[in-house]
């Protein structure tokens, strides 16, 4: 078992990606509170605690603080020579956006405001803790989580001496990588997992269309599919169109070996088991739709509970998304577009003018699309060190990540067998052997970061 020694893990409540939605034409937070979403910790293992933390670290005219959760496991806690990994957490309660959903107190959901909490907790968790004060830490994340750690350790080398930042897509902002990347590595995750797959997904639009275009048909489509909901307009007709789209994303990012929940309740290799049900892309409209829903149905109703399928929801879990959402329409703005020949979706032009009204409409905000590139280098780090950089070839986050070694410690490992930051789920006898030499990788860059540290200290 690959195991730091005298290890305490901090766990902060952060936020995380989401899957494209709607909204931004892209895809899986809270700054404080809402994939990429762990597994929730085991009671017994974890201490829930609580720090008095400010709002706002950058302004001087309020104090006002909230009650900032986070979690102990100490079980493996040496003080006389113990390390520290501090997760960037990536989800939690959202109950903070449903009480406070004005742009007065979503103000302080930024990016820049959450490191500077996880930096003031290390602080107090050093000065409080016994034998933690010169303790070696290190961050870790997956996701938006990955991202925060990341930037962690860019902008706050004093506090961590390192960071994991698993399935991070730290580029996928401005034009630093093609627009049309994510989509493109959904549809290649299809290709490969079943002939003729993505051409089926491909046509499966024009029939929708075709189908949608009377009354009969929008009827046939509400049965066909066992919506909650029937269809009743061309509003509708692209609400479901971008459900479906939304699906075949989702798997993409829990395309894993084994059956996993992370979602929704999925088998083994997901996309597999889905394109079992889309081998013929050349049939009658009404014949490919009916062999969509099934593939549909693999993700939504596997575990055969659901009595109608909500085109208003892809996952079962509670990810914050209106959270996400609001970070998307401020900082977190993500190009992303689909040509329908790259990819097996419908084009669609990235149009940050009708993005950015959007968001107006629902948040009374401008998205600043070149903001997180200004703050955070954008692909000039080169300065920065001891940041792991790891990604999955089967995960459509990837296209913005870091894939290759920029410097000898800002490094790069790729698990071509990898869906959305395998590497951090728990290990499973079906992992496959490049994840496994990951974590191996992983945990001796670790190593070295707190051998080098306390040579120093």
């Amino acid at each position: 078992m690959l195991r730091l020694p005298a290890l305490l893990l901090l766990l902060s409540l952060g936020s995380v990606c989401c899957p494209p939605g709607v909204l931004s034409g892209l895809p899986l937070g809270s700054r404080r509170g809402p994939p990429g979403r762990a597994q929730p910790p085991r009671a017994a293992l974890y201490q829930t605690r609580y720090f008095p933390q400010k709002i706002d670290h950058f302004g001087f005219d309020q104090d006002l603080t909230f009650q900032q959760r986070y979690l102990v496991a100490d079980q493996h806690w040496r003080k006389d020579n113990g390390s520290i990994l501090f997760y960037t957490g990536n989800e939690g309660d959202i109950t903070w956006f449903c009480n406070n959903t004005d742009s007065k107190h979503l103000n302080y959901l930024t990016s820049e405001q959450a490191l500077a909490d996880f930096a003031i907790l290390i602080q107090h968790l050093k000065e409080t803790i016994p034998g933690a004060l010169n303790a070696p830490v290190i961050a870790i994340g997956g996701s938006y989580g990955g991202m925060l750690a990341a930037w962690f350790r860019m902008k706050y080398p004093h506090v961590v001496v390192g960071a994991l930042a698993a399935s991070a897509p730290i580029w996928q902002f401005e034009d630093l990588v093609p627009c049309g990347t994510f989509y493109t590595i959904v549809t290649n995750d299809f290709k490969k997992s079943g002939q003729c797959c993505s051409e089926s997904i491909l046509n499966s639009w024009g029939a929708i269309n075709r189908v949608s275009s009377t009354d009969e048909g929008l009827k046939w489509l509400s049965s066909a599919f066992h919506l909650c909901s029937p269809l009743k307009s061309k509003q509708d007709v692209a609400v479901l169109k971008a459900w479906l789209s939304e699906t075949w994303v989702n798997l993409a990012m829990v395309n894993y070996p084994y059956k996993a929940d992370f979602l929704q309740p999925l088998p083994a290799w997901p996309i597999q088991v889905v394109c079992k049900f889309l081998k013929n892309p050349k049939l009658p409209d009404k014949l490919l739709l009916q062999n969509v829903f099934q593939a549909a149905n693999v993700y939504y109703n596997y575990s055969g509970a659901a009595s109608c399928l909500n085109t208003s929801q892809s996952a079962t879990r509670n990810l914050g998304l209106m959270g996400w959402y609001y970070q998307a329409c401020t900082e977190m703005v993500m190009p992303m577009c689909t040509d329908g020949v790259n990819d097996m979706f419908e084009p669609r032009k990235w149009n940050f003018h009708v993005f950015s009204e959007e968001c107006f409409k629902l948040w009374k905000v401008k998205p600043r699309p070149s903001w997180i590139p200004s703050v955070y280098g954008g692909k000039n780090i080169s300065s920065h060190s001891n940041i792991i950089f790891s990604n999955g070839g089967l995960d459509p986050w990837s296209g913005g990540g870091v894939t290759r070694n920029i410097t000898d410690s800002l490094t790069a490992i790729v698990i071509p067998e990898g869906a959305h930051h395998l590497d951090l789920r728990a290990s499973n006898p079906s992992d496959p052997k490049s994840v496994l030499q990951a974590r191996a990788l992983e945990v001796q860059y670790m190593k070295q970061w707190i051998e080098k540290y306390r040579h120093k200290h």
